[in-house]
């Protein structure tokens, strides 16, 4: 919503002083979220005046028709005399009143005005349109003032309101009232403890039920509808300046005086209206739900098929409006005024409601059609002022166009509209803020939003006003004596954690793998935890593939992403190639987050239990039934470089082992060891994938996988040649972790000793690796796999793995006979369970 100031003034006496920016932080302070103070006009400057056209002269001979204008500018030149103008638009005549800029203005954009001599004759300013003073949009050319609105010389600054402050709100849904002058005036006179003056206090003057016939369905569709009509309009009226002005700075286009009474009647009061030619409706209005089938052409030409959760306008010819979102274009207004003879023949309809406000929601959203009328009803409207409204238009009709006010209107109203009263405590409001408001200040802070209340004991019985539908319990009116008495007066004081709790075992090893990955160089991202049939197919998963087994969302965000992720490997694809087609080649990404499984037996919908009361046991266990198994994983993805090359020698790229390094990298934060061995697991590379595996008693779990990315995966995801990823269950490693113990240092020497085993090539090097470890015995603190060779010194299908192996006793420095000992019996393990021979 765009407030400007100076029509805000209209309504609140502001205090002296009191700037744009001020208001603002006011308004701020109150929980409204002014986005920007725009100083509309800062660029114009200089001797901007009212002027009368007195003669034109046609000159000819140029590519384009050119005039000299002699222009009467009162005084405003310093000598009186007409100034002479060149001027090439073609929409004003002798007599015309125009909007002149002299020399020495400067116009938006810096353009500087000043007498020069152009197509052979001398030009002393410029006479401007709406365009190049920034006034409205308007491509018709010169702006034509009508006649007596000013004395040549006057001075347009004021009279145009060609420089004024706009404040744009950013309307959150819950504060509908927003949506209009009326709304943030009231907002200020609270906040600043002014008088406040309601655009819609206005007197009916007419006399209810005497007015065009009407049928609502009911109190479900429409609670209240008034009709007021005036006959004797002239369409051709033109808008006055003030009204296209202050349109323009609350961002609505100038379409004809009908439709801009309507919106700005709008913006004045927040309730949308309506007008239709009274002459083309034929009989009764109804207002009901369409009928499936039915079909209406709307103003924007577009033929549109009918919902029958829509609210409809009719007449006998069938649906002439979709309610409070757009009107029908049968029933248009026609602003051609035709044959002057004929003018000041129409009749114009003005229609006020208060539709359902989800009914025009899902309509808006349905037909992809978001109005201004449509933004305040879903949100809410005042359901008491149509009647103020209405009458506020068709007198703005009758005073602009020479219209006749008809003194009979429509008026239906069901009970039931008027809001319910809230009982709540007087200190209430101090419970929740944690400060002592006073009754009194409870009081006065709730009648200022408008509330009757009524002071029963300890209790206040509280009436919302009808123009805040948000107010519903007693919380709502707590937050309106906080918001007013101001957020900044809540003292800060930091909540305090009872003794003995802190962090659950399975946050300090979420906290402590987010940071070992943090350092290793990756860097974490949050994915949406959605996917879509086109995710898992690139992922190249074979059909009877267990990841395949999606939950799908009842109303999903996207449509093509309505499954429930069941891996995190397809979120850090797309997070990778985004920013490798931002410029980053070199990435490394990871995740830390839950996917979805569905859960054996479960119902395929959650159940849903009533608002009205809390769930019972039973209905929390069938919630419970109902969901999917969350288990938590954390997944890697690297490209590009892994080291980069410098002064310092020469970089790499990322490799399989990177992926199975982030893994192991996990495993150390947790205090497991993992074990790799080869594998074959979509999305990896066959022959560069392994499983990563944990000891569970005397079995291995497996608990994730890591390698390099199939070619048809990388193709799919759009992501760089030989990216390589790595995925793994955090629960499953919480499950068969056990509790950490400190490490023993020892103080004696380490004794290395290096082996180089010959295995068919076939051998996984970790079964190798496992097999020095159990041979090695007590006395080996390390194993690290430190060259892999094939060649012919080797032989055809063998390969060479070197080891170093480390050895080290608590208690004494270890003799050459032992560590030699220790190493032979590693090396006769690895032979005995890998055909393993020593390498000389």
């Amino acid at each position: 919503m765009r407030v400007p100031v100076s029509w805000l003034r209209e309504y609140v006496d502001l205090p002296g002083g009191v700037s744009a920016r001020d208001l603002a932080a006011a308004l701020i302070g109150a929980g409204l979220e002014v986005e920007t103070v725009d100083e509309v006009g800062a660029g114009l400057s200089g001797p901007i005046v009212v002027g009368r056209v007195l003669g034109i002269e046609e000159l000819t001979g140029f590519k384009k028709p050119i005039r000299h204008c002699s222009v009467d500018v009162g005084a405003a030149n310093g000598t009186g005399e007409p100034q002479s103008i060149v001027c090439g638009a073609r929409n004003f005549a002798e007599g015309d009143l125009v909007v002149v800029s002299l020399p020495g203005a400067v116009l938006p954009g810096g353009f500087e005005i000043s007498a020069r001599t152009t197509y052979g004759r001398l030009s002393e300013g410029m006479i401007c349109s709406a365009s190049e003073l920034e006034l409205w949009e308007d491509h018709e050319g010169i702006v034509v003032l009508p006649e007596g609105f000013a004395e040549p010389g006057a001075d347009a600054f004021a009279l145009l309101g060609l420089r004024d402050d706009v404040l744009d709100i950013a309307v959150t849904p819950d504060r509908g009232y927003a949506l209009s002058m009326r709304g943030v005036a009231r907002e200020a006179a609270a906040l600043y403890g002014t008088a406040f003056r309601d655009p819609a206090d206005i007197d009916a003057d007419g006399a209810p039920g005497e007015g065009h016939a009407v049928e609502v369905q009911g109190p479900e569709v429409c609670s209240r509808y008034v009709l007021r009509a005036v006959s004797g309009f002239d369409p051709a009226a033109p808008t006055p300046p003030w009204m296209k002005r202050r349109l323009a700075l609350t961002g609505v286009r100038s379409i004809a005086l009908a439709v801009d009474v309507t919106n700005y009647v709008m913006m004045e009061t927040g309730q949308p209206l309506h007008a239709w030619d009274h002459a083309k409706i034929r009989g009764p209005i109804g207002v009901r739900l369409a009928r499936t089938g039915e079909r209406l052409e709307t103003l924007d030409h577009v033929k549109r098929t009918l919902d029958p959760d829509d609210i409809v306008i009719t007449d006998d010819s069938g649906p002439i409006n979709i309610a409070g979102v757009m009107g029908g274009l049968a029933t248009e207004i026609d602003t051609d005024a035709g044959p002057e003879a004929e003018r000041g023949s129409a009749q114009v309809l003005i229609e006020a409601a208060h539709f359902a406000e989800t009914h025009i929601a899902r309509t808006s959203r349905r037909h992809g059609l978001s109005s201004e009328s449509s933004r305040r009803f879903e949100r809410g409207v005042d359901s008491a002022v149509q009647v103020a409204a209405a009458t506020r238009a068709v007198r703005l009709l009758a005073e602009l166009a020479g219209a006749v006010v008809e003194p009979g209107y429509t008026h239906v109203a069901f009970d039931g509209a008027a809001p319910a009263p809230i009982v709540i405590g007087a200190g209430h409001a101090g419970a929740v803020a944690g400060v002592p408001y006073s009754r009194d200040t409870t009081v006065a802070r709730l009648r200022q939003v408008g509330c009757t209340v009524e002071e029963e004991g300890d209790l206040l019985r509280v009436t919302p006003p009808t123009w805040r539908p948000d107010l519903t319990d007693p919380n709502d009116l707590a937050e309106e004596v906080i918001r007013y008495e101001g957020y900044e007066n809540i003292p800060a004081i930091p909540p305090r954690a009872p003794a003995g709790r802190g962090l659950t075992p399975g946050q300090r090893l979420r906290r402590s793998v987010g940071r070992s990955l943090a350092g290793a160089g990756f860097t974490e991202v949050l994915s949406y935890p959605f996917s879509g049939q086109r995710d898992l197919d690139g992922l190249q998963l074979a059909e009877d593939d267990d990841r395949r087994a999606s939950l799908r969302l009842a109303n999903p965000l996207n449509d093509d992403e309505p499954l429930l992720r069941t891996t995190l490997l397809p979120g850090l694809f797309k997070a990778l190639a985004r920013n490798v087609g931002r410029g980053f080649p070199d990435v490394a990404l990871y995740e830390v987050g839950q996917v979805y499984l569905p859960r054996a037996g479960a119902a395929g919908t959650a159940p849903m239990p009533p608002v009205d009361r809390g769930p019972t046991p039973e209905e929390l266990a069938a919630l419970e039934a109902a969901l999917p198994e969350q288990p938590r994983r954390v997944a890697a993805v690297l490209a590009g470089a892994w080291e980069h090359s410098g002064w310092w020698g020469e970089g790499r790229a990322a490799i399989w082992a990177d992926a199975i390094e982030a893994a192991r990298i996990v495993g150390r934060a947790a205090g497991v060891e993992l074990r790799v061995a080869a594998a074959q697991r979509a999305p990896w590379h066959p022959g560069r994938c392994a499983v990563l595996s944990v000891a569970d008693g005397d079995a291995e779990r497996p608990v994730g996988y890591a390698g390099e990315l199939h070619p048809r995966v990388v193709q799919a995801f759009g992501l760089p040649a030989r990216t390589v990823a790595m995925e793994i269950g955090l629960d499953l490693i919480e499950a068969v972790r056990t509790a950490p113990s400190a490490p023993e240092i020892s103080t004696y020497p380490v004794a290395v000793q290096d082996v180089a085993l010959a295995v068919d090539s076939g051998v996984p090097a970790g079964d190798v690796e496992e097999a020095l470890r159990a041979g090695a015995g007590e006395l080996l603190e390390s194993v690290r796999l430190f060259d892999v060779y094939t060649g012919e010194q080797i032989g055809e299908g063998r390969t060479s793995l070197a080891f170093s192996l480390r050895f080290r006793a608590a208690d004494r420095t270890l003799k050459a006979e032992e560590i030699t000992a220790a190493r032979d019996a590693a090396v006769a393990v690895a032979a005995e369970r890998t055909g393993a021979v020593l390498r000389g």
